[in-house]
């Protein structure tokens, strides 16, 4: 039985109210909500009859602001957001088109790094950009989109290049960039984004500690923030200026990992091409642990 998702609001609705809708039994409304549980949507069940849990971003509830986040596709369990939004891409979508998952069976973050998340609880999505840009440019990307990230929320700032921390150092969330060239050209990138907002694995942290954004709100102000950002590429000083204000990491002591060895130092700077200058010297793929300050 297809549409009962796109019947479901944030209000209880009753089986019998539904099934009407649906032309079907109540019996089939209620084996069809536990098919959409079993697939990692959100869907409550109660004496009260049926609805999506608050802050869900069903496509009839979810209203983006500005270009990005059209279309858009609402899935419940896949293997990854980005896998699937390679696909539409090479089908031809068009930039904005956003691809969001409650459940990630290979849900992964940079290096190649599990990303764990929780179905109504995590916001995990991939974004398909298709900028008018040369290679070198796109290494501010990911950048920007922790940039777009932090002022979307209002909490926390970013280790380099775009982990988004809480004010307590624990990570809030994380962006995945990965692109095609068609040669010294983007032929478009994937912008993979997870962010915890009601639930976080051990050690992290999540939005909701902080804040009372729900998911849905997470994702529309993030679309609209990094839709404003996107000229500042052109511009990469006046980008970094803005960058540097969100940042943990600039002009404190890290220490690098990077496949030459481990570096410590001062993190003084952010080059126009996204790598971090540490003690002088650019690192442009690395892992970045804060150090204490230094008193």
């Amino acid at each position: 039985m297809a549409g009962l998702l796109s019947l479901l609001t944030e209000s209880w609705q009753s089986g019998e109210a539904l099934a009407r809708r649906l032309g079907v039994s109540r019996a089939a409304v209620s084996k069809e909500a536990r098919r959409l549980l079993s697939e990692g949507y959100p869907v409550e069940v109660s004496r009260q009859g049926y609805r999506i849990l608050p802050g869900t971003p069903l496509p009839h509830l979810f209203h983006p602001r500005g270009r990005l986040g059209r279309p858009y596709r609402y899935l419940g369990r896949v293997g990854s957001t980005q896998d699937a939004l390679r696909a539409w891409a090479e089908e031809g979508a068009p930039e904005g088109a956003l691809v969001l998952a409650e459940v990630q069976e290979r849900g992964r973050g940079r290096r190649g790094r599990p990303w764990a998340s929780r179905p109504g609880a995590s916001l995990t999505f991939s974004l398909l950009l298709r900028p008018s840009l040369p290679l070198p440019a796109l290494g501010l990307l990911p950048l920007l989109a922790g940039l777009a990230l932090v002022e979307a929320v209002g909490v926390g700032g970013l280790k380099w290049p775009n982990d988004l921390l809480a004010p307590d150092g624990r990570k809030l969330a994380g962006v995945l960039l990965e692109a095609k060239a068609e040669g010294e050209e983007v032929a478009y990138a994937l912008l993979g984004v997870g962010v915890n907002v009601a639930w976080a694995p051990e050690g992290a942290a999540f939005l909701q500690e902080f804040t009372p954004l729900s998911r849905r709100e997470v994702l529309e102000a993030f679309l609209l923030r990094l839709e404003g950002l996107l000229p500042l590429l052109e511009t990469p000083e006046a980008f970094l200026a803005r960058y540097q204000k969100a940042s943990y990491t600039l002009g404190r002591p890290v220490r690098v990992r990077t496949a030459k060895g481990v570096v410590e130092g001062l993190a003084e700077a952010v080059f126009p091409d996204g790598s971090l200058l540490l003690g002088g010297v650019g690192v442009a793929a690395a892992e970045v642990e804060l150090l204490p300050l230094i008193e």
